[in-house]
């Protein structure tokens, strides 16, 4: 593909990532709606935006942070949650040039989200560059940022009660996500179906009490163990 850092490589990304950014401004606007309606600063909802760059996880993170959850439990659902990532960086690093450092790797491998890593998994060329990577995520990672950016600026200007009333919406965005992938795979409906009997589970023991983060952490971790033990093949296949 010529030189890995070639700046047609990163127009190209920058073009073919146009659709995700398209599609990421306005659900960003609504993360920055539904942060700031939690209770979370706007500037720790961009600061969020800009570091962790995850949007389910965000969501996540923003409701739990509104339902009073304590530091840690969020931190391990969110991880938990991200850690696909780790598997899809590992997945293009393999189709990077041998010339690619380090450095250069980390840095393609922070913007890769969903849907830009099925961008650069369908590239008809065989290598992929960094630079392409760059432009790919770079556009993804603008509009992720700049959408929850005026989402919080909106919420800014919304009254109490208007702010109150937008955490339903939190819940039917969950509910939206949600459905489809059950109707899609397997996997889903057995880590859905998991997720909420451990949940169930967990609430209603009567040895101990635990709070309500601690048992989306068991929830979410159980959920994710039995569709990786019971639906791996298909995983990998997908």
């Amino acid at each position: 593909m010529g030189d890995p850092l070639s700046p047609n490589h990163f127009s190209k990304g920058l073009k073919y990532a146009l659709p995700i950014a398209a599609g990421y401004f306005p659900v960003a606007v609504s993360f920055g709606l539904t942060a700031v309606s939690a209770g979370l600063d706007g500037w720790l909802a961009v600061l969020m935006s800009l570091i962790v760059f995850a949007g389910a996880s965000q969501f996540v993170g923003a409701g739990m942070f509104g339902m009073g959850v304590g530091g840690w439990e969020i931190v391990l659902t969110t991880f938990v949650l991200n850690f696909r990532h780790f598997l899809m960086s590992s997945s293009l690093s393999r189709r990077l040039p041998e010339a690619t450092t380090k450095s250069q790797s980390a840095l393609a491998a922070f913007g890769v989200t969903d849907e830009t890593f099925a961008v650069a998994s369908m590239s008809g060329e065989e290598k992929l560059t960094p630079s392409y990577l760059y432009g790919l995520n770079f556009t993804a990672y603008s509009a992720w940022a700049s959408g929850t950016f005026v989402g919080v600026m909106a919420g800014s200007i919304l009254s109490d009660t208007l702010k109150q009333s937008l955490t339903f919406g939190l819940y039917a965005l969950f509910i939206g996500l949600l459905v489809p992938e059950l109707k899609r795979t397997r996997p889903a409906v057995t880590a859905a179906l998991c997720s909420m009997a451990v949940s169930g589970a967990l609430y209603f023991q009567p040895f101990f009490e635990l709070g309500s983060g601690w048992m989306i952490v068991g929830a979410t971790i159980a959920g994710a163990f039995a569709a990786a033990v019971l639906h791996g093949e298909e995983n990998e296949q997908a």
